[in-house]
């Protein structure tokens, strides 16, 4: 059976946006699965998104002690028999394959944030790297985004990034 996945990060509230933009909270109720990379700010968020869906969520390096008490630093999951790992930061673009593989060797794929900027590769090893940039914040992106993806028999299918 499929799962359909959410991916968001750097979402902000209430510094960027003052609450989650709908097609986001369009996008968590069609979703079997909400996965958040960090930098929620507000504790609110993930009430609100919890709302919505089961959340498999981190903490990031704007989010204070209330979610930190809530939330891992890494969180994993097996979906699909696809291993998936989350973190919200994975530190500079250059080399950010390398060290992946190396941090991540037992995953399949990798979801992180914090750049703002959306991310798709695969590493030598075949981890699978994924940012869905800010639905609320694009910095210097020509959109805001998201990614949504389904998980089936193993495999990433119809990985998409979605401008919000």
């Amino acid at each position: 059976m499929a799962t359909r996945l959410l991916l968001i990060a750097d979402t902000h509230v209430p510094g960027r946006a003052r609450m989650l933009p709908e097609a986001v909270l369009a996008a968590a109720d069609a979703a079997d699965l909400i996965v958040h990379a960090g930098d929620w700010v507000a504790a609110s968020v993930l009430d609100e998104l919890e709302r919505h869906g089961e959340v498999l969520g981190v903490w990031g390096n704007n989010d204070g002690a209330d979610l930190r008490s809530r939330l891992p630093e890494v969180a994993r999951r097996t979906i699909e028999g696809v291993r998936f790992a989350v973190v919200h930061e994975t530190g500079a673009a250059t080399g950010r394959e390398r060290r992946m593989d190396a941090a991540y060797p037992d995953d399949d794929v990798l979801v992180f944030g914090h750049s703002h900027i959306p991310w798709d590769t695969t590493t030598p090893r075949g981890l699978r790297l994924l940012n869905p940039g800010s639905p609320t914040d694009r910095r210097r992106q020509p959109h805001k985004t998201l990614l949504t993806l389904t998980v089936d028999a193993g495999e990433l299918r119809d990985v998409e990034l979605v401008v919000v």
